[in-house]
């Protein structure tokens, strides 16, 4: 490595572009804990529907969809998540993300006993990838996408944006 790196680096590997994609608000139903794991703490959130809504597609989430989530032994919770979205055009699109949630103690307590907290008190993200045979969101197959969450009682909201 040279010693100036990163300033070495082409412009396009020294920052992320991005491009806001929807606003995703999920219903989750109350966790089915399946208790300590080999691979941590697994509880499992059902989620009967919610809508998502941006400039270049918005619609439904479908029921079915569901949040693996495992906390882990530093108190973080990893998510693993799978839902079928439905557009507003009748489009079927997959969407699956992996995200972690993790902040002080007191915060994570409040929120897992249902309480609204700020989200700047706590760190909450997902990186999400989508699968669809539709045709005009067939760019969405090609798409790499991150999002800022944040944990209401009734589920989560997440900003997703397109990374470009």
């Amino acid at each position: 490595m040279s010693a100036d790196f990163p300033e070495d680096l082409p412009v396009e590997l020294q920052s992320i572009h991005i491009s806001p994609l929807f606003v995703l608000r999920l219903n989750v139903r109350p966790l089915q804990i399946i208790g300590e794991t080999p691979g941590g703490y697994r509880r499992i959130g059902v989620v009967p529907g919610g809508i998502f809504s941006g400039q270049r597609l918005a619609g439904e989430v479908l029921e079915g969809g569901n949040d693996w989530q495992s906390v882990r032994a530093d108190g973080s919770t990893a998510l693993d998540v799978r839902l079928a979205l439905k557009t507003d055009d009748g489009a079927l699109i997959g969407m699956t993300y992996r995200g972690v949630r993790h902040g002080p103690l007191d915060v994570i307590s409040r929120l897992e006993q249902g309480e609204a907290v700020e989200p700047a008190a706590y760190y909450f993200r997902i990186a999400a990838f989508f699968e669809t045979a539709a045709k005009q969101y067939a760019w969405l197959n090609r798409v790499v996408a991150a999002g800022v969450g944040h944990r209401l009682p009734a589920g989560p909201v997440y900003s997703v944006f397109e990374l470009l």
